[in-house]
């Protein structure tokens, strides 16, 4: 007997259904008539047409690509994760960044550039030059919440730079993280429209999600997912491939077209979770920051006054500004001599992971340098050297070796991170250092990410190094700016204009102010900058003159009541860290501020402000071109599917089958995996036994349950089955296991299931192997299923029980 199509044995009507998987149509479109073409086609040529080619003239001026101007200059932008003003070196910090520092004496330095306080909506106003409302970026994509300000998708009036770049000749390339596609679209099957090879970019090598294991990756390539080249034990590292494929990619452009200048987005993994850092790197900073984040906010604020970074009079903010009633306690920094021997240990530690992660990326794009100064083309380059936002405080008070904790709601404990100690920032772990770093790395200000009110959250490191094209050498700038100026200093040093329509749409006016004027002018010279308006996550502020009033409120509080907020009003010109609240000396001024911050709301599409909490963000239903179902089928073979669009199990019943022959008695191998070793379920073989385990968080040990039977050659349906019946403290789901061998039950047990995502990193969901990092440590990943087939895997959520759906799979088999 053939092998019958046992997914069959999970849906109802499948034969129907794979029938109806036979038939293809096609719907021709008619085309514009010959006439139309042809006439349009006359009106643009300039040549002569006649009978014979030999009595006609070419024209080609309307199919030769637009060349750029002359010795325009190549652009080299780098942007880091998570960064304060006090981590590096060129700003004083304890972070040693030689490549930074390199360029810094090369360049200048920007002391007062600010950013949106968060990851997405800063590189929104990066990549088309309007502040992050006008892109539909009010926050991350995950928490688009279909508004004009936050839908989560750039507008068509709002027309990308680097197509403009492109357009005028420069080649362009994005390497590294994008984290500007709406989640619903990062999905093989789904639409590219906002990908970065259709908005400007000729190439794309890195990651769509906001972060990603910088040890096992989650990887595209142009348009389609890739595997990672290498492993952690093949000395792979995603930093140095990322800088591996942009040497790469700029050395192919100049084989064939060494005269266009290159526009080159490079966004690193680093600084944002997980912290992975190579042991050597991490080694050079063994005792670094065994003073605590106190001591080091002290010693750096000292520094940056001595390398004339703040001004000598700047005072230093408190570690927990935010008035109790109003703070977020997961935002709350624990004094360092409170602190007990094991966790002081473990901090510091956390610290290393961070600077060594931080330095050995900056190496990666000091390899890029290196190729543009050896091959003659870094006299001409413009090289920005960025941060996004503040330090980021999502690893809690007390740090966390697995940053998923803090998605899911779930505390971390002390003796559990402990047993990590000597492994932090390696591939079994998913580390983030306590808010206390956030804090001390952000000084002198308040506050870390997602704080758009105070300087915490949105003043960031900015070196500019551009040889040709500015004489000062290892200067500063005191000016203030933006994100959002990028856009217009780069059109203008490179002696482009943005067009007023694109593609047939009228196009919004830039939002920024070009900084060219700064590459002249004095260390303290006035900015022309008038004003920038401040929202994220429900805090909001806003800066104009020199003056900068802010709201207290705390990001995902879910306090809301944004009427009743307390606004402070800061003379920052005066008053760099936004320590001496003058609010009730000038309340004229601070009414002026608060009345143009609504002015910037209303032509920015602001409101409505939005301050829920991460669960509630993260889970809101969004339009999908594939709508959610009960049930889902997938099949071996094919590429991870992300878990954006793949089926949700989270605080459910949930079922998994999975039709297998096996042949070889030895069979062995992943049959369904889904996520990682810090967080995620598999179905596999081994030892001849069925396996389930479900890795919660990557708290050890695994939920682990193993089938009282041995498995010979022969047709199956293998699954499991989770019947919830309560939630646990934090969220989590607590219920009952049965793992199946056809209809008998061969193993049972109470299981917990996580409230949210397995990862952000975007560790996607495999039939027959476990892509990345492996679920279980029971197998090695990719646990390739081998000595069988699998015919595919069902999984529903529609409450049926199992025993059911085996049933009526086998009254299905019986029609074949």
């Amino acid at each position: 007997m053939k092998i019958q199509q046992n997914l069959s044995k999970v849906l109802p009507h499948m034969v129907s259904i794979f029938c109806l998987l036979l038939v293809v149509s096609c719907t021709t479109k008619s085309s514009s008539t010959s006439d139309e073409t042809s006439n349009e086609a006359e009106d643009d040529f300039k040549g002569k047409i006649a009978l014979d080619i030999r009595d006609s003239e070419a024209d080609w001026s309307a199919y030769t690509p637009k060349s750029a101007p002359k010795d325009a200059p190549n652009i080299l932008f780098i942007l880091y994760d998570d960064t304060g003003l006090g981590a590096w070196s060129p700003y004083g910090g304890r972070i040693n960044m030689p490549t930074m520092d390199k360029l810094a004496a090369n360049g200048l330095t920007y002391t007062q550039w600010h950013t949106t306080a968060l990851c997405s909506p800063t590189r929104s106003t990066i990549l088309t030059g309007r502040n992050h409302h006008l892109n539909g970026m009010a926050s991350i994509t995950e928490t688009a919440d279909g508004y004009p300000g936050s839908n989560g998708r750039v507008p068509d009036d709002c027309a990308p730079f680097a197509e403009i770049l492109r357009d005028n000749g420069w080649s362009t390339f994005w390497i590294g993280k994008n984290h500007n596609v709406p989640e619903q679209d990062i999905a093989p099957g789904a639409s590219r429209t906002e990908w970065p090879t259709q908005i400007g970019f000729d190439r794309f090598y890195g990651f769509l999600g906001g972060e990603t294991n910088n040890w096992y990756p989650d990887l595209v390539e142009d348009n389609h997912f890739i595997e990672a080249p290498a492993t952690p034990e093949e000395g792979y590292h995603l930093s140095k491939d990322l800088a591996d494929q942009a040497i790469t990619m700029l050395r192919d452009k100049n084989a064939t077209n060494p005269s266009k200048p290159f526009y080159m987005w490079f966004n690193p993994g680093a600084n944002h979770a997980p912290h992975h850092s190579p042991a050597e790197y991490t080694a050079k900073y063994k005792g670094k920051f065994d003073d605590g984040y106190e001591a080091y906010r002290e010693w750096v604020v000292k520094r940056m006054k001595e390398k004339g970074i703040i001004p000598e009079d700047t005072g230093m903010a408190d570690f927990n500004p935010m008035p109790e009633d109003q703070a977020n306690p997961g935002d709350f920094v624990r004094p360092w001599d409170e602190l007990n021997a094991d966790e002081k240990r473990l901090f510091a530690r956390m610290a290393e992971v961070y600077a060594g992660f931080s330095e050995y990326t900056d190496a990666q794009v000091g390899r890029i340098i290196d190729y543009l100064e050896e091959t003659g083309q870094l006299e001409n380059t413009i090289v920005l050297y960025a941060a996004d936002n503040g330090a980021s405080g999502e690893g809690s008070p007390n740090g966390s070796v697995n940053e998923n904790k803090f998605f899911n709601g779930y505390p971390d404990e002390l003796a559990e991170n402990m047993k990590y100690l000597d492994v932090l920032g390696g591939p079994d772990t998913y580390n983030h250092f306590p808010t206390g770093w956030a804090a001390a790395f952000s000084a002198p200000f308040k506050m870390f990410k997602r704080y758009s009110q105070y300087a915490g959250g949105t003043n960031d490191p900015l070196v500019i190094s551009w040889p040709k094209g500015i004489k000062a050498r290892g200067e500063i700038r005191h000016q203030y700016h933006h994100s959002v100026d990028i856009v217009p200093t780069l059109l203008e040093a490179c002696g482009i204009e943005f067009p007023e329509v694109y593609k047939g749409a009228k196009q919004t006016p830039l939002s920024g102010t070009s900084m060219v004027y700064t590459f002249d002018a004095k260390p303290n010279d006035a900015t022309k900058k008038e004003v920038q308006y401040f929202a994220m996550l429900g805090t909001r502020g806003i800066w104009k003159d020199g003056w900068k009033a802010a709201a207290v409120h705390a990001p995902i509080s879910g306090k809301g009541h944004f009427d009743e907020d307390v606004w402070e009003l800061y003379h920052v010109a005066e008053d760099r860290s936004e320590s001496n609240n003058l609010a009730e000396e000038n309340p004229e001024k601070l009414q002026e501020l608060i009345d143009e911050w609504f002015h910037q709301a209303e032509i920015n599409k602001v409101l409505p402000l939005d301050d829920r909490s991460a669960a509630e963000l993260l889970t809101i239903e969004r339009p999908a071109q594939e709508a959610a179902k009960d049930r889902y089928v997938y099949y071996p073979n094919t590429a991870p599917v992300p878990e954006g669009v793949a089926v949700n199990v989270r605080g459910r019943d949930y079922k998994i089958l999975a039709n297998v022959e096996i042949k070889d008695p030895n069979v062995e191998g992943v049959l369904f995996a889904h996520g990682s070793r810090f967080g995620g379920h598999s179905l596999f073989i081994k030892d001849k036994k069925l396996y389930y385990v479900y890795n919660f968080l990557g708290i050890k040990p695994e939920q682990v349950f193993t089938s009282n039977v041995s498995l010979k050659p022969g047709k199956y349906t293998l699954g499991m089955e989770f019947s919830r019946e309560k939630a646990g403290e934090y969220g989590e789901s607590i219920g009952n296991m049965k793992l199946y061998v056809n209809e008998e039950v061969v193993a049972e047990g109470p299981m917990r299931t996580q409230p949210a995502k397995f990862t952000l990193s975007g560790d996607g969901l495999c039939v027959g192997y476990d892509s990345g990092d492996n679920v279980s440590n029971l197998y090695e990943a990719p646990g390739e299923f081998e000595g069988g087939s699998i015919q595919g895997v069902a999984v529903t959520v529609e409450g049926e029980p199992y025993v059911n759906l085996e049933a009526e799979a086998k009254r299905m088999l019986m029609t074949h």
